[in-house]
């Protein structure tokens, strides 16, 4: 059987000119987009202290003025990334352009997909950036996207970044989505400037979001300069990488459960990527058989039913190749309710081929896979 793929995370790769030709000039020249390149000296130093094992060219490192815009981006871990680089460097330069990653998608036999951002995600949710500069970073990205989108005869799904540092400005920013003819929106699971998801600072966006039928793609990552899951105790990319995705979902989904915004807004859509699909029957085992029976007077304002009945009537999720405990997720929410993404062109998520997506839910009909793979995703971003 021929399979349709619909890829629900795909990634651009912005280029650093880009900011300059999309942002308006006085934030460009407050707070500057550059590149702190690896210099001979640093080299020479860097083989001093570690051996051969230094002696290769670091990536260059994106910073806001001064500002780094990646956390906990140690110096082990860019001699690292450096010597496998060339494994990522073709993938990484298709997804600057549109027309070349629309190649890498028909090689991959990829019929559509939905664009997240790589670098705009760290700087608009930069802990340290204002919230006018990062206002500034997030329209200037969906400009951009909006070009990048019209080549690819609406293969492209745009998706809109939104700033969370002020609030009182995220209507306005939805408004500007709605212009362009986009419904579907990203924001990161952790808190920002000190708000969950489910701060009631929000609730007007909310609100403007169910009414304009606008859908919420959660997509967290692990190096941001912000509160994620793991930073308060851990330091290396082992730790934060296995703490970041899955837990930041987690606390993302009870925090829109437990504030009643999934009470208050039953036509919202929320899909949770990047995590894999196997935390969901623990996690909502957990909520209706433990957390939710115990003190139910204390929640019975904002959860009038399970907590699983809310996820299978407004949540997707993304899964990822050869993941444990599938057909368990699909007997908690069904299989209407996953969706399939490559992470393209991220370094750890290279390997895409249909043959090994056609086995990821070996006891799927013909016809589920095809839902896994292409119409639940339509469905999910209304395309």
């Amino acid at each position: 059987m021929k399979l349709n793929v619909y890829d629900t995370d795909r990634h651009v790769i912005e280029p650093l000119e880009m900011w300059r030709d999309y942002v308006d000039q006085k934030t460009c020249e407050k707070y500057p987009i550059n590149m702190r390149h690896d210099t001979p000296q640093a080299k020479l130093e860097r083989i001093a202290k570690v051996g051969a094992i230094g002696d290769v060219d670091l990536p260059p490192q994106y910073l806001i003025g001064q500002e780094l815009i990646i956390n906990n981006w140690s110096e082990a871990l860019q001699i690292d990334c450096a010597h496998k680089n060339d494994e990522s460097r073709q993938p990484r330069m298709d997804a600057l352009f549109p027309a070349t990653q629309l190649t890498s998608m028909e090689q991959s036999g990829i019929h559509r997909a939905s664009l997240f951002p790589t670098f705009a995600t760290f700087i608009v949710n930069h802990q340290h950036l204002p919230a006018d500069a990062s206002l500034a970073y997030a329209q200037g990205y969906n400009r951009w996207l909006y070009d990048y989108c019209l080549h690819g005869d609406n293969r492209l799904t745009g998706v809109a970044m939104i700033s969370r540092h002020d609030p009182a400005t995220m209507v306005v920013q939805l408004e500007a989505v709605l212009k362009r003819g986009w419904h579907n929106i990203t924001l990161r699971p952790e808190p920002i400037a000190g708000r969950v998801l489910g701060h009631p600072d929000y609730n007007p966006f909310w609100q403007a979001c169910e009414a304009n039928n606008v859908n919420v793609a959660l997509h967290g990552s692990t190096h941001l300069h912000g509160a994620t899951a793991g930073t308060e105790r851990f330091k290396s990319l082992f730790a934060l990488h296995a703490c970041s995705h899955p837990m930041e979902m987690q606390m993302a989904f009870l925090s829109l459960l437990e504030s009643g915004v999934l009470e208050r807004h039953p036509q919202l859509k929320f899909a949770f990527l990047e995590a894999g699909a196997s935390w969901v029957p623990h996690w909502l085992w957990r909520l209706d058989n433990i957390c939710y029976p115990g003190f139910p007077r204390l929640t019975a304002d904002n959860i009038k039913m399970l907590p699983s009945e809310y996820f299978k009537r407004q949540c997707w999720v993304t899964i990822e190749l050869e993941e444990p405990c599938l057909l368990q997720t699909i007997e908690v929410i069904g299989h209407k309710k996953l969706m399939f993404a490559t992470d393209f062109p991220h370094p750890d998520h290279l390997e895409f081929e249909l043959s090994s997506a056609s086995k990821i839910c070996g006891d799927l009909t013909d016809e589920q896979l095809a839902d896994v793979l292409y119409d639940n995703a339509v469905d999910f971003y209304g395309e």
